[in-house]
């Protein structure tokens, strides 16, 4: 099948097409050109394929665009469909994140934002409302600020149990859901909040990504802001990973789209400097749930290399395929597993988001 990959940057959307076969990529754009696209979701659920794209104008301001025919065209309604009440006293920043809902809610999206917040559409992403059960949350008021915004930025639904829902935020942690919404309690026992006082508070830990493993959901993974995690029981509580990595601070965290156990991460130096360690372009991965780590660079630069790979800037799809787009708009693609890397682009703005699909 072919495969689609969407590459926001802040500079607009690019759109990448690959047939079967190694035979390279066409690359299209920019769509929405002079908007940063934060989050992009591929909706393959039954029906049409539908293209959701967060956009963020310094004119216009923030707003979700959708594509019912893979980015041929676009609908951009007049009003954005993403806004908060008059009575939160709050405007929307923008959309960090775009995530379908399960096949058994066939128009649900959800939508995390800046201000951290979580909205849920039910017409396939065309109209949103704030789910109010997390905005009135006791702890929302005492939710930080993070380097990049204070921010929803992690939504994963569980494959087989719609009740339940895992969200995540910079600052503020990892929450979890359920019932469906209704109700949220703070999941973070066991990530290390080193710049806190109290180290190990019930919230308010600096979560930069959460990934849920393909072959067992109640797995996930977790990016923090010093510590790489993994979680056996849904989120529950978190046990270190970062042993094996050269450092356990980054900002992405993908699991393998088939493969149950392998996980990649993009370590950067932490904090005063954020670029790859020892300036080399390497992605680790593990194929045992982050028991041991392996450096991955095979086909990708010598260096010295610089730009960092931003949080949703990683991701998968296919049946072993991963990609990775930096901040000085290069992409590289593997089509097997990690093992070897191919540029997909080069010289695009600075890469937001990649999100890739079979279509």
């Amino acid at each position: 099948m072919p495969t689609l990959l969407a590459v926001g940057t802040a500079k607009g959307l690019f759109l990448a097409t690959r047939g079967g076969g190694p035979a390279g990529w066409e690359v299209s754009g920019p769509h929405f050109p002079m908007t940063g696209v934060y989050a992009v979701a591929v909706d393959l659920r039954p029906g049409h394929p539908r293209l959701l794209a967060a956009m963020s104008s310094s004119h216009f301001g923030p707003s979700v665009a959708s594509s019912d025919d893979l980015g041929a065209s676009w609908q951009e309604p007049e009003q954005a469909p993403v806004g908060f009440p008059a009575d939160t006293g709050v405007s929307l920043g923008r959309v960090w994140q775009l995530t379908p809902g399960g096949s058994d809610a066939p128009g649900v999206v959800w939508a995390g934002t800046e201000p951290s917040a979580l909205f849920r559409s039910e017409d396939g992403g065309r109209s949103f409302t704030l789910l109010r059960s997390l905005w009135d949350h006791p702890h929302r008021e005492q939710w930080g600020e993070g380097f990049g915004g204070q921010a929803v930025h992690t939504v994963l639904p569980h494959p087989r149990d719609p009740d339940r829902i895992i969200v995540a935020m910079s600052t503020g942690g990892v929450y979890r859901s359920t019932d469906g919404g209704a109700s949220w309690s703070a999941s973070n026992t066991g990530i290390r909040a080193y710049f806190l006082p109290d180290e190990w508070p019930e919230f308010g830990q600096c979560v930069h990504k959460v990934a849920r493993d393909a072959g067992n959901p109640e797995r996930l993974y977790a990016q923090n802001h010093h510590g790489v995690y993994r979680s056996d029981d849904d989120g529950r509580s978190w046990t270190s990973i970062a042993a094996g990595l050269p450092s356990d601070f980054g900002f992405p965290i993908v699991a393998h789209p088939s493969r149950p156990g392998t996980v990649y991460t993009f370590p950067l130096v932490a904090d005063a400097q954020r670029f790859p360690v020892d300036h080399r372009c390497r992605v680790f991965r593990s194929t045992d749930a982050g028991d041991k780590w392996e450096p991955l660079s095979v086909g990708l630069p010598e260096g010295p290399f610089y730009p960092a790979v931003l949080r949703d800037a990683m991701g998968a799809g296919g049946a072993g395929d991963v990609y990775f787009g930096t901040r000085s708009g290069e992409v590289y693609a593997s089509g097997d597993d990690g093992d070897s890397w191919s540029l997909v682009a080069a010289h695009l703005p600075d890469v937001l988001c990649v999100r890739a699909a079979e279509v």
